[in-house]
């Protein structure tokens, strides 16, 4: 029994705990989740959706009466970020959607987060009031100016308590400075400045200044017929404030050092890994290219994922990574059919737990994956309305990929590839982590026992 409980002791063992978003079939555009992000805490998590909003999520304390009820996530806020605007110059209609949400470091009671739609970066407070001043003496309490010639005695103004309130308040925009869509923003480690990357370029900000910001890197050829490769993601590094990464469509990382030069055309450091010949197919260019790229929380790896694969790399060997786990090997055989729909072109994306000890990412059919480096041991779960009881654990799912199927599996040939979990996170410091599976959200904790 002990043996097994040992073997048992590195599993993952996840179980429901929420789901947020509405039940119908039909699903409207607007509502589809685009980005998920916890702040520096954990006590926060944000939501981005392709209607231009922002909900963030706080965590509730845990009840004294019910301890076996772990604290949950409850609507804090909700706001417009982005509305649907139309660039007269080049005929184009810019969406509202939400790409990409960063959070900043707490310094005060306030919390600050970056928002951006495919052309244009906003700063949002999100601060409390519970109290209010009352007793002017200008104004009655509807109000409404008073006449200041019956004014007989001066009032100092008080402060009542009054309802919670929670306002989102734009503090900074920063805009017209991306030709192309943003696909990145990152918050720098001196948490003054932030980059933005967009297909051709990245951008340096000042989180105070708007109207200009310092272009560092730019890949746009001379001659738009040459162009070969766009950048797909970039990152700052979390601890050194000058060194950023990006990575590009054709499976490459380079690694940047703004010590070096003001605009970092000239890279410090490339990743690559040579390509086995033997597996070469009309589809290898497009599966290699990077759709996200997240540092490890301790700074000295690098994590990657392409189509088919996440790949952690060491920050001191360039020419090969030092892990690489398949996420859904069993759809190398389904490419064709994966580029004719066009799912050829997800971008997944792929997180950290806070120790560095596991990753996630996403797959189809609501599946996503989680790989433990010490063990290297992977497990495939879903989210699904089916498994959402309370404090259900989540049973591991496995895929067939031909032969004889076994009871519990599911064949490659039923997959669902509109359900698709593209944007996770996992809390900074505990096992919770958050699944956006197209219009609901899923939040799942580790068993207590």
């Amino acid at each position: 029994l002990a043996a097994n409980k040992a073997a048992r002791g590195n599993d993952f063992q996840w179980c429901f705990s929420q789901v947020k978003g509405a039940i119908d079939e039909d699903v409207a555009e607007a509502d589809i989740i685009s980005t998920v992000e916890f702040n520096y805490s954990g006590e926060l998590l944000a939501t981005g959706d392709k209607g231009g909003r922002v909900v963030i999520f706080q965590h509730e304390q845990e009840s004294k009466n019910r301890p076996q009820l772990r604290g949950e996530y409850n609507v804090y806020s909700t706001f417009q970020s982005h509305e649907p605007e139309f660039d007269y110059l080049k005929s184009l209609e810019i969406e509202e959607k939400i790409n990409k949400i960063r959070w900043l470091p707490q310094q005060n009671s306030a919390h600050f987060l970056l928002s951006t739609n495919d052309k244009t970066i906003k700063l949002w407070k999100i601060s409390e009031r519970d109290k209010r001043a009352e007793g002017y003496n200008l104004k009655d309490e509807e109000g409404r100016l008073r006449d200041p010639f019956r004014i007989s005695s001066l009032r100092v103004p008080v402060l009542m308590p009054m309802d919670l309130m929670v306002e989102a308040s734009p503090r900074r925009i920063f805009a017209n400075a991306h030709t192309y869509h943003i696909n990145s923003i990152s918050v720098n480690s001196d948490h003054e400045t932030y980059l933005s990357a967009d297909d051709l370029r990245i951008n340096l900000w000042h989180l105070e200044i708007t109207d200009r910001s310092f272009n560092i890197v730019d890949i746009k050829p001379a001659n738009m017929e040459e162009l070969t490769e766009v950048i797909t993601a970039a990152e700052c590094h979390p601890h050194q404030c000058n060194v950023f990464v990006y990575s590009s469509s054709k499976g490459t990382i380079r690694l940047c050092d703004m010590r070096a030069a003001a605009l970092c055309d000239r890279h410090s450091k490339f990743f690559e890994e040579p390509e086995d010949p033997s597996s070469r197919s009309f589809f290898s260019e497009i599966i290699s290219s990077i759709s996200d790229v997240k540092f490890s929380h301790s700074g000295r790896y690098m994590m990657t994922r392409d189509y088919l694969s996440v790949k952690v790399w060491d920050l001191n060997m360039e020419n090969r990574p030092v892990e690489t786990y398949q996420v859904h090997e069993y759809l190398r055989s389904k490419l064709c059919s994966l580029y004719e729909n066009d799912c050829i072109f997800d971008k997944f994306e792929c997180c950290w737990n806070g120790s560095d000890s596991a990753i996630m990412t996403g797959s189809y059919n609501n599946f996503f994956r989680m790989f433990d480096r010490n063990t290297r041991r992977d497990i495939t779960l879903e989210a699904s309305r089916e498994s959402s009881k309370p404090r259900a654990t989540l049973k591991p799912r496995k895929v067939s990929t031909g032969g004889k199927r076994k009871k519990d599996e599911i064949s490659v040939d039923s997959l669902d590839f509109n359900k698709k979990i593209l944007h996770t996170a996992w809390h900074p410091k505990e096992n919770v982590i958050a699944v956006a599976a197209t219009n609901n959200l899923y939040i799942f904790q580790d068993k207590i026992n």
